[in-house]
């Protein structure tokens, strides 16, 4: 038998079962497509990710309380305290530092007329726009002068006055809104910043002073965390040396002792989303590509049938000259034809999946070529792998058993 003829004999074979084909691709169409659209679900996170930490600036360093050690040992539980006066302390002492920026801040209900959300309030100071490169789309900033007073003045991120049913978002300008049941006054809508995740916005959030926030709202003298903005990238380590040296001092820290405070630079975030999106991409891939090997069982337990309900059919043949070759092709190009056509279905809905997140569910999604190339080539070779088993069996008939069997 010449190999067009091969070809389609076993083509024809294909068609003359077409449900029972296309539900034998189900199973690749399924595996190609999920792992398609979870390394594109994987790799617009990964982006997202990167984008929203780049966004802030490589320079900023952020100091959070540390653990708290009794004899040597850390708590699991205790962590150290921040307060203003360590801010204050670095502001007046630091040297290689653009910008020193205190936050405290707490998830509270936010009122505009008859709709309220839910957001996170921050308690800050006026240069909170300069260390996390925030602009103003409408109104001002609040100033020291806000801040030393006391004034009942609130920046509100472009999503929360969205939330606050402000359209467009800077017509919040100089609405009243009650936080945490106390009014303010809004007097600046920051220009929004993108990179959403989900989970965390950063235009979902609200802005005050720092002495408000302590004294009128969060009724706390602790500080979350407090943001550095070092004069350039390469005196980093220099100013992380200074802040620990700073801050130490403050504390009281005597020699020998641990720090109890922590200082993290935008790198190690980086790194630490990077691995951690890669990991979960990895696993979530690795769980779409079983559903792949599946598919493949299913094409070899179909192609065993089928070799079954044909076997008189492969005796005829054998009969008139077919080779133990020419029938073993004959299977295996109708397993490696399923597998192949499932590969092109599952890409087609694994990519539409993808852009339908992106568009519908506004997910951050990436298709990747990679991806796509490695799915096709994993679908052709379980197609080779699962069909080698029947194909062999068929080949292997003898051609009188064959043409008895019944």
């Amino acid at each position: 038998m010449l190999l067009g003829e091969i070809i389609g004999v076993a083509l024809e074979a294909l068609r003359v079962n077409k449900l029972r084909s296309l539900l034998t691709m189900l199973g690749i169409v399924i595996g190609v497509g999920a792992v398609i659209a979870v390394v594109a679900l994987g790799r617009g996170a990964q982006q997202a990710v990167n984008e929203r930490i780049s966004s802030l600036g490589t320079t900023m360093l952020t100091v959070i309380p540390g653990q708290v050690f009794t004899g040597g040992v850390a708590s699991s539980t205790d962590r150290a305290k921040l307060y203003v006066e360590d801010a204050t302390a670095l502001t007046q002492r630091g040297t290689l530092f653009n910008g020193v920026e205190p936050e405290m801040s707490r998830t509270l209900q936010v009122q505009l007329h008859n709709t309220n959300t839910s957001t996170r309030v921050i308690g800050t100071t006026p240069n909170y726009l300069d260390v996390r490169k925030y602009s103003i789309a409408a109104g001002r900033m609040f100033s020291e002068a806000d801040d030393n007073g006391r004034q009942r003045v609130a920046i509100l991120g472009a999503t929360t006055a969205s939330n606050l049913g402000a359209n467009p978002p800077e017509a919040a300008v100089g609405s009243m809104v009650r936080i945490g049941g106390i009014q303010f006054e809004v007097v600046g809508v920051l220009a929004p910043k993108g990179g959403a995740s989900g989970f965390n916005d950063p235009d979902d959030q609200v802005l005050i002073p720092l002495n408000t926030g302590r004294f009128r709202v969060f009724d706390t003298k602790n500080l979350q965390s407090i943001n550095v903005l070092a004069a350039s990238e390469a005196e980093i380590p220099q100013a992380m040396t200074e802040i620990e040296s700073i801050l130490r001092r403050q504390h009281r820290l005597p020699s020998g002792r641990d720090d109890d405070f922590e200082i993290r630079n935008q790198s190690d975030f980086l790194n630490a989303a990077q691995q951690t999106t890669q990991v979960f991409g990895l696993l979530l891939a690795g769980i779409a590509t079983v559903s792949l090997l599946v598919g493949g069982i299913g094409i070899m337990n179909i192609m065993l049938v089928s070799v079954t309900e044909r076997t008189r059919e492969v005796g005829i043949r054998k009969a008139l000259g077919a080779t133990r070759l020419n029938i073993l092709a004959q299977f295996l190009i109708e397993a490696v034809v399923l597998c192949i056509l499932g590969g092109i279905i599952g890409i087609i809905v694994g990519a539409g999946t993808a852009i339908g997140m992106r568009y519908g569910l506004h997910w951050n999604t990436d298709v990747s070529i990679g991806a796509v190339i490695a799915a096709f080539v994993f679908s052709a070779v379980v197609g080779v792998v699962f069909g080698v088993w029947p194909a062999r069996r068929a080949a292997s008939l003898d051609p009188i058993v064959a043409l008895r069997y019944e």
